[in-house]
């Protein structure tokens, strides 16, 4: 008997619809993301953004109960937190950050052991004992809840959303279309990794928006500086490769802090802000 010939149409014909719906995903992905297009009048930027202020306010209430529990609780000094207060109002009140309609909320964290400060959608501010301990002036601080602020008005947290809902839909499209889960791992890493260069940039713009706000309100700039020797103080000696680190190191954010600082102040930062 001859061999039996097996037929390959079916086989074919799944290929294709494999690679027609893959394509389908990418369209719909696509459209989805270039299609949530806002202006941020603020950092003068276009940006794709896939959640409203309204949602953004409320995931950050929704979870600034679990951040504060992961920390330990408030620092229950009230002298402390009202200091805090002070001036991240100040920074708000007296730079554009008071034209929007984010609800900011600044809170000091019981958590002596981690070095950090972070920001949630929507307003709401952290900064830990251990990092709020070591500063030494109100500038210092400012520094650090302009940065927080900056990530704030920059909506970096929605823009994050959307491009992970993008490199998402991206690589469900890839599993798709090769029928092959493992492909679709291999993308998803490439995805994150492209993500994680958007962090650093949002770092950096944090750093510039964080110089302009305390400019208006009239603490002096060049204490960001003195935050960042603190924070490289701190991580020497562990600190990971930038490049697979979300922050850039805080040796390198420096001269940028600079080169900001220069922008605003090209005759030199004029004597009597705060320190």
């Amino acid at each position: 008997m001859g061999r039996k010939l097996i037929p390959t149409f079916g086989r074919r014909g799944r290929g294709k619809m494999r690679i027609v719906m893959g394509l389908i995903v990418v369209i719909f992905s696509l459209v989805s993301y270039f299609g949530s297009k806002e202006y941020n009048p603020v950092t003068g930027e276009n940006q794709y953004i896939s959640l409203t202020k309204q949602q953004e306010i409320a995931l950050g209430l929704q979870a600034a109960p679990k951040m504060i529990q992961k920390h330990g609780g408030l620092y229950p000094d009230q002298r402390h937190q009202a200091l805090i207060d002070k001036v991240g109002g100040k920074l708000v009140r007296d730079s554009a950050a008071g034209n929007t309609k984010w609800q900011f909320e600044f809170h000091l964290l019981n958590d002596p052991k981690t070095i950090n400060a972070f920001a949630l959608p929507g307003g709401q501010v952290f900064i830990t004992t251990a990092l709020y301990s070591r500063f030494s002036t109100a500038g210092q601080l400012a520094g650090v809840l302009g940065h927080e602020i900056g990530h704030v008005i920059a909506r970096h947290s929605a823009q994050r959303m959307a491009k992970s809902k993008l490199t998402n839909g991206l690589t469900d499209a890839v599993v798709v279309a090769s029928g092959d889960a493992r492909t679709g791992q291999a993308a998803a890493v490439v995805g994150q990794m492209i993500n994680m260069k958007y962090g650093r940039d949002d770092e950096l713009e944090s750093d510039r928006l964080g110089v302009r706000f305390m400019a208006d309100a009239k603490y002096d700039p060049r204490a960001m500086i003195k935050v960042m020797e603190i924070l490289a103080k701190s991580r020497s000696g562990n600190a990971p490769p930038e490049f697979f680190s979300t922050h850039p190191n805080p040796e390198n954010r420096i001269g940028k802090i600079r080169k900001a600082i220069r922008e605003i102040f090209p005759n030199g930062v004029p004597s009597g802000l705060k320190q």
